[in-house]
């Protein structure tokens, strides 16, 4: 499921809570991560500087095949690239502290730069986004700089 959103009308809460609810109608899954995914417009990122800038936000699992697509649902097939990974601890509320480290501090010392393709969180079994010892993994796609 997809919703349009900005950081300034942040609907993360309502997407997740239709999607979660409905997620096992989903057939082929091959695991039983959860995928928070984000595609920014071109040229924009999760820093951009403006919270109003809309994006669309995903809720989803990661599936084997595409038999059937339950009602209210959609497909999207992630293109392939290379992404950086991190590991985001704490609670979800403390998740821009990450951000600002990626962006901020690490982005800037190495030979990439942010590439246009959508950018995703996997939430593992039993994440809790309120839990301080909450893990997710943070995936940032990544291209040598120009």
């Amino acid at each position: 499921m997809r919703m349009v959103m900005s950081y300034s009308n942040n609907r993360t809460y309502e997407l997740w809570h239709q999607f979660m609810p409905r997620r096992k109608e989903i057939g082929c899954t091959l695991n039983s991560d959860l995928y928070s995914l984000q595609i920014y417009p071109s040229g924009a990122g999760p820093i951009s500087g403006n919270a109003d800038t809309l994006f669309e936000k995903w809720a989803a699992v990661e599936v084997a095949g595409f038999p059937s697509i339950p009602d209210g649902m959609e497909t999207m097939i992630l293109a392939a690239g290379k992404y950086a990974v991190f590991i985001h601890q704490g609670p979800a509320t403390t998740f821009m502290k990450t951000f600002h480290f990626i962006f901020n501090i690490w982005m800037p010392g190495t030979e990439f730069e942010m590439d246009d393709r959508p950018h995703f969180e996997v939430l593992p079994e039993g994440y809790r986004p309120n839990d301080p010892l909450a893990q997710e993994e943070i995936w940032i796609p990544i291209k040598f700089k120009a």
